[in-house]
């Protein structure tokens, strides 16, 4: 089960704009993510390639974390709005769920749950 503390500083890494940093430094070497229950993509190094990647190509990616994360034994749920800007300066918002497992310290699953139409708007 993760601290409270623990749960609160991977929020303030992605708060911070510290995507990939939070990946490296949370996730477990074999941790998988699946996206709005897409087949995983897993491995901590993928992962952190993969968010390189987006965040390349953005101009600016923000997550702001809406009430707090929820804590139940090894799972964390917990509320994002993130906002892309593209190069012209465009911002698209998105709102998703995002649910971790937990072993101990280290993040080994998670799941986002969105509505992909939101980009669209």
């Amino acid at each position: 089960m993760p601290s409270r503390e623990i749960v609160e500083a991977f929020a303030k890494h992605l708060e911070d704009g510290d995507f990939v940093g939070a990946i490296e430094r949370f996730y477990a070497a074999d941790a998988a993510t699946y996206e709005n229950q897409a087949e995983p993509m897993v491995g901590r190094d993928r992962l952190a390639a993969k968010e390189r990647g987006v965040l390349a190509a953005f101009k600016e990616v923000q997550a702001v974390r809406i009430g707090p994360s929820l804590i139940a034994g090894d799972n964390v749920a917990t509320r994002w709005t993130f906002a892309f800007t593209n190069a012209e300066g465009v911002t698209r918002t998105l709102e998703e769920i995002a649910w971790q497992t937990w072993r101990g310290d280290e993040l080994i699953e998670e799941r986002f749950f969105y509505d992909p139409k939101q980009l669209a708007r």
